[in-house]
């Protein structure tokens, strides 16, 4: 813990250096103020919980002193239940600035692309998909994060066969980057009569979004089609050829937007997962020894590796790739995911550091 207030006292040292730039005339001219505006922002932030973690340690010390002394033992008790709650925040705080004290990735910072794709087990499969898509879309109101659907495609029983999705907000991708992979549920389907319990998977992958700077599309390389969109929408959907699908001919990538009533809406939508895509090929190439190195302690976040199973029978969510195990099945469906999230971008700033 001394380390870590050691490091809040440089980054202090910067805030205040940044505070004096920041506060010189002309400065929201430079090219550099948005990201100057981040980092100060992120400083701010990574000081005041140095701070908050200091006044707990002087708290816990005293807690723990007072402990010593006392010998009524129903004050013993409430002293032991206070120093129990301040260490697990102190604890917490501590992860989240090692976290903060980590070099940023830019790719942190944007909008997610996430598909959704319902794997082995039928309409049960599609079900269970569409609880994803629910449970990602709580999470982000949580977070305060906006949900776009682009692409979707429900089955009759409320299920859906694939779904993708833009999570707009500052930050959205470093929170949901490690969900890529197989989920796993294990449950009785409602149309299961002997009461035995099915296991179903879906596939997860998330992508930052690609900005027009970071990808180059040329024109020529792109195969637009058009067609009749299938689903809810009414007339004006079934009559015109609103929906749009996108080859990129260089790599056979194949996209599609329906979701939309304009066929220049979807197209911009279709343009926008194909970013995606094609970005996450070139950081492929461009990251193999990173991914290679974050592989060995918390999962290649492939699709076809299995991350986490969600257990109905004993409300459990395990995730493998830490070992991880809560009894919060329902709240984590509800959109709380943090309790999953936080473990594991602790475990890759302890492979980090």
């Amino acid at each position: 813990m001394d380390k870590i207030l050691a490091r809040v006292e440089g980054a202090a040292e910067e805030l205040r250096e940044l505070e004096e730039q920041l506060a010189q005339p002309g400065v929201a001219a430079r090219p550099d103020f948005a990201e100057l505006s981040r980092r100060y922002a992120r400083l701010r932030d990574l000081v005041a919980r140095g701070e908050e973690l200091r006044r707990l340690r002087e708290a816990i010390a005293e807690e723990e002193e007072l402990l010593r002394e006392e010998g009524d033992e129903e004050l013993r008790a409430a002293l032991r239940e206070e120093l129990e709650r301040d260490r697990a925040r102190a604890d917490r705080l501590s992860g989240e600035i090692l976290r903060m004290l980590l070099p940023e990735s830019p790719a942190d910072r944007k909008n997610a692309i996430v598909e959704i794709r319902a794997g082995t087990g039928g309409e049960e499969a599609a079900l269970f998909a569409a609880e994803l898509f629910r449970m990602y879309s709580r999470y982000a109101e949580r977070k305060g994060f906006t949900v776009r659907v682009m692409d979707s495609h429900p089955t009759p029983l409320g299920g859906m066969k694939q779904v993708v999705f833009a999570v707009e907000g500052e930050g959205a991708y470093g929170r949901l980057r490690y969900e890529s992979g197989v989920h796993r549920v294990q449950r009785v389907p409602e149309t299961e009569a002997s009461g035995r319990i099915h296991t179903s998977t879906a596939t997860v992958a998330v992508l930052p979004e690609a900005e027009e700077i970071d990808v180059e599309i040329r024109p020529e390389d792109l195969k637009m089609d058009t067609f009749r969109a299938s689903g809810p929408g009414g007339q004006h959907m079934q009559k015109n050829e609103t929906a749009v699908r996108i080859t990129h001919l260089p790599t056979g990538i194949v996209v599609a937007c329906q979701d939309e009533r304009s066929q220049h809406r979807n197209r911009e939508l279709a343009l926008r997962i194909l970013r995606a895509k094609l970005w996450e090929i070139q950081e492929e190439a461009r990251a193999k020894e990173r991914r290679e190195a974050r592989r060995r302690q918390i999962g290649t976040g492939d699709r076809s590796e299995k991350i986490r199973t969600y257990n109905f029978p004993q409300s459990r969510v395990t995730d493998h790739r830490i070992s991880l195990t809560l009894y919060q099945l329902s709240e984590v469906l509800d959109g709380d995911l943090d309790p999953l999230i936080d473990p594991i971008l602790s475990a890759e700033v302890a492979e980090n550091l």
